[in-house]
């Protein structure tokens, strides 16, 4: 029988705040910051022990994940808008003409191409997945990334 288990990052206390700027889009094209939180949704049989997987391992790894993201500023490495570059023990991100400078320390670099929350949840389900060994009952795995409450993405992968 296929079921699933869900974490709510809200409920869970999954979540991290950080600050980003999204230049494809005006109004976000200014630096703001969300207090985001994080959701899996994972979808299988069960096993032989009448579980999907253990939820405790899935907490740990998204819990990780989210911690290394927060109180951070978001930069997406692959923008094709914005120019990044690192200069001595800062960051300078050109757009715009707009100029920002921010500690390295205070950042995050990401291999993403905008910090929207479909990419955010593209890229925590990618670390989520290299980080987690799955067992063949799973049939799916969904990561949702909110910016607010009831506001968010989500993003999945078929096994």
């Amino acid at each position: 029988m296929e079921s699933y288990i869900v974490i709510d990052g809200w409920k869970s206390n999954v979540r991290f705040s950080s600050a980003h700027i999204i230049p494809e889009y005006e109004k976000c094209g200014r630096l703001h910051g969300h207090s985001y939180a994080v959701h899996v949704k994972i979808v299988g049989e069960l096993d032989k022990k009448g579980i999907i997987f253990d939820f405790t391992q899935v907490k740990h790894i998204i819990k990780q994940i989210a911690d290394g993201l927060d109180h951070k500023i978001l930069i997406p490495e692959k923008s094709n808008i914005a120019k990044i570059g690192k200069q001595g023990k800062n960051v300078k991100i050109v757009f715009l003409e707009k100029e920002y400078v921010f500690p390295v320390e205070d950042c995050i670099f990401l291999p993403i191409n905008s910090t929207s929350a479909e990419n955010l949840a593209g890229y925590i389900l990618d670390v989520f997945l290299k980080k987690i060994k799955l067992s063949k009952n799973i049939k799916l795995v969904e990561i949702g990334v909110d910016e607010g409450y009831g506001q968010g993405a989500r993003i999945s992968k078929k096994f």
